[in-house]
């Protein structure tokens, strides 16, 4: 669960490092939302630093929990409830992290 955990925080910082600039390119947030946007993508960086597995690995198995945390991003702040083809979709990436993330290895 700690690892979980550390992933879906890893990917909140990463969205939100990347939603804040999008706001002020698109008009929506003035350009002061830039110095947080890059302390989170600073702390995204260092998160996935901690996380247990080699740099590959770790890349491939936060993957699957970025898309899941986008989803529900998605529901959260944009107000669009995931739909069944996007639950299948998380449920596909996660069933595919587990297998990376915690196969017994050699």
């Amino acid at each position: 669960m700690k690892t979980t955990g550390l992933f879906v925080l890893t990917a909140l910082l990463e969205i939100v490092g990347c939603y804040l600039p999008y706001l002020w390119l698109r008009g929506r947030a003035e350009a002061w939302v830039l110095l947080p946007a890059a302390v989170s993508l600073a702390a995204f960086a260092w998160l996935l630093s901690l996380h247990p597995f080699e740099a590959g690995r770790t890349y491939a198995a936060y993957g699957a929990v970025y898309v899941v945390t986008a989803l529900g991003w998605l529901w959260a702040v944009d107000g669009v409830r995931p739909d069944r083809w996007d639950v299948l979709g998380a449920v596909l990436v996660l069933a595919g992290m587990a297998v990376i993330a915690f196969a017994p290895r050699g």
